[in-house]
């Protein structure tokens, strides 16, 4: 069991997917809400353009 315990401390080969995965979990804790919110925002933006398109003379 110490052997275990010390190689578990000691082994780094999957260190590299454990930093990667909670990386994307911390980016993906932040998009999540943001998303929709941009997504509003553009939708607005470009709802604004089309209007004033339309309101161009022809």
């Amino acid at each position: 069991m110490k052997n275990l315990l010390k190689r578990l401390v000691s082994e780094d080969r999957g260190q590299d997917v454990i930093e990667y995965a909670l990386l994307a979990a911390g980016i993906s804790i932040v998009l999540i809400p943001t998303v929709p919110a941009i997504g509003q925002t553009l939708d607005a933006v470009y709802g604004n353009i089309n209007t004033e398109v339309g309101n161009l003379p022809q």
